[in-house]
């Protein structure tokens, strides 16, 4: 069988400014106008590819939402599906302040349009590659609960498991907080061992191996619900966001804090993984 086509190394500074480009709306709590227009800036950037939109709404602690999950689909010639995700929205009980969320959030949604760049028109000789911008990851209120947080990839993931798509999927990427100037990526422990053992040696072909897994934890992020109807997922993601993690969902989450540099490492140790997976 022939090796699969390689897929381009992508732009971090395209995938910077799509992210200055985000940030720029405001903050995006759910439903608010900032909110709608990201959304439709995303769609927007889609036009031309298969899009379905995944609508619904949740009922949540503090009342109901209406939701969308983006689901941008590029046809492969292999029987599977590979998916790489990132949520769009801000933190709920962050709306009274100036949040943008620019590493969480914003530069990971922005790195899914590069990519989408790089996957439009292309024949993909492996799996089809799905890329998701989920709703409602974050918690609605300031103490984290995984029961009142992980909308949007809970409704997709159980929509999946329902379909049989779930059955589908060969390996599910999500990336959360990526852009971060000091880029060291967890190993997160709730992530398939043998998927980020592949993410690793992706990284390690372009000399990208220090950035990644120096340290473990266990993060409570958008993977898991797919985790739990069986699908294989790795959470790329950081530890600290900045001494003892001061940035975290503050309002210190700025462009400042980002580099292009951090976003071009995920972003191409992502796609050579992927090209890895077609060749499993």
């Amino acid at each position: 069988m022939p090796k699969p086509e390689p897929i381009a190394k992508i732009s971090g500074d395209a995938a910077m400014q799509y992210t200055r480009q985000i940030v720029a709306f405001g903050p995006r709590w759910l439903d608010n106008p900032a909110h709608h227009r990201v959304e439709q800036y995303i769609l927007e950037h889609l036009k031309g590819i298969d899009v379905e939109q995944d609508k619904f709404t949740q009922q949540t602690s503090v009342g109901p939402f209406a939701m969308n999950n983006i689901v941008a689909k590029f046809p492969g010639t292999k029987d599977g599906i590979i998916v790489v995700a990132s949520h769009y929205e801000t933190n709920y009980w962050l709306r009274n302040t100036s949040f943008v969320g620019a590493d969480d959030g914003a530069c990971t949604s922005a790195l899914l349009l590069e990519i989408a760049n790089k996957l439009r028109g292309r024949k993909l000789e492996g799996y089809s590659i799905w890329l998701v911008w989920d709703d409602g990851e974050e918690s609605m209120k300031a103490q984290w609960n995984t029961q009142d947080a992980l909308f949007g990839t809970r409704h997709l993931a159980q929509k999946w498991q329902q379909d049989g798509t779930a059955k589908k999927i060969k390996a599910l990427m999500v990336l959360d907080m990526i852009g971060y100037k000091n880029l060291d990526i967890l190993r997160e422990e709730h992530s398939a061992a043998w998927l980020e053992d592949l993410i690793f040696q992706a990284a390690s072909k372009f000399g990208y191996q220090s950035h990644f897994f120096n340290e473990k934890a266990s993060v409570e992020d958008d993977h898991l619900p797919f985790a739990e109807v069986g699908i294989p997922v790795a959470d790329i993601i950081i530890g600290p966001y900045g001494y003892n993690d001061a940035f975290h969902h503050t309002t210190g989450d700025t462009l400042d804090k980002l580099s292009p540099r951090s976003l071009q490492i995920v972003g191409d140790t992502v796609m050579e993984t992927i090209a890895m997976l077609d060749q499993r």
